[in-house]
Order: C-alpha cells, then sequence, then structure tokens
C-alpha cells in the first residue's frame, strides 16, 4: 500500500506543479486590473500548498519523482501554444479557459485533502497537519476566482 500512497502523492505534487505554474501565467496575463490582483492571492496560495504538500511527503519519507513535475509543467507549457480564437493575443476564451481550469484544480485539491485526511489515514500519522484548514483555504481560493470566472465565461461566448 505504501507504494501506492508514494505514486498518488508524486501524482498530485505534479498536478499541484501545473496548477502552480497556469496561476502565475494568468496572474501575469492580467496584470494590473482586479482580476490580477484576485489571480496573485490564489497564486501565492497555491504556491504554498505545493510547499506544504512537498513538506509532507518528506515527512512521510516519499521521495519526489522530478520525471513526472517535469512533464506536468512543460505540458503547461505546451498548452499555451493551443488555438484560442487570436492569433497572437490573449483571447477572452483565454481568460475563460485558465479560470476554469484553475477551479477544477483547487477544487480537486480539496478533494485531496480529504482523501489523505480520511482514505489514507493520514490525520492518524501526521496529526499536527490541519487538512480541514487546507481544505477551508481551498475553498477560499475558489471563492476568490468564481466571480471572474463567471464573467469571463459570460464575455467568451457573448463575444464568440
Amino acid at each position: 500500500m505504501e507504494t501506492f500512497l508514494s505514486i498518488y502523492l508524486n501524482d498530485q505534487l505534479a498536478l499541484g506543479v501545473g496548477w502552480r505554474e497556469l496561476a502565475k501565467r494568468s496572474r501575469a496575463a492580467n496584470r494590473d486590473t482586479p482580476l490580477g490582483a484576485a489571480l496573485e492571492t490564489v497564486a501565492t496560495g497555491i504556491t504554498e500548498d505545493v510547499a506544504t504538500f512537498e513538506v509532507l511527503m518528506r515527512r512521510l519519507g516519499v521521495r519526489r519523482n522530478l520525471v513526472k513535475s517535469a512533464l506536468v509543467f512543460g505540458a503547461e507549457r505546451l498548452g499555451r501554444l493551443k488555438p484560442n480564437g487570436r492569433l497572437w493575443r490573449y483571447s477572452p476564451l483565454s481568460r475563460f479557459e485558465e479560470l476554469e481550469f484553475l477551479v477544477m484544480g483547487i477544487e480537486g485539491k480539496k478533494q485531496l485533502w480529504a482523501t489523505l485526511r480520511d482514505l489514507a489515514g493520514l490525520a492518524e500519522r501526521l496529526p499536527d497537519v490541519d487538512f480541514d484548514a487546507l481544505i477551508d483555504r481551498a475553498g477560499q481560493q475558489v471563492a476568490v476566482i468564481e466571480p471572474f470566472r463567471e464573467r469571463a465565461g459570460r464575455e467568451a461566448f457573448l463575444l464568440a
């Protein structure tokens, strides 16, 4: 079982790296706007969550699989090349999809923390880790960007 936990943790860490990079990219594309400020908060939170996750892995004695993280990092970079309805510029669809993917990732992170707490039994093994606080923090991150996601979706699809 410990092998499965190690694989799961490395898979989730790799995804966290991808969400972190997406949040940073979206923040940069929306700099000097209210959305950019919201994404600054979310990107910082995701970065902190990845660091927390890395500490958790070290405490469990799980070695980081650098290949998985590098592959997801590269996939996020390649994702920037996909068509977005505009040849050279950031489009309303780009904004919406970035926010949509971020919300999906953060909701997945809430599930991750609950899985580790409840199904992997880490609440007992690591009693000083406040999984409930981590779940709440993810909920706060969604709350910060959800209004922007909804607005971006309306703008993207009304302009189409």
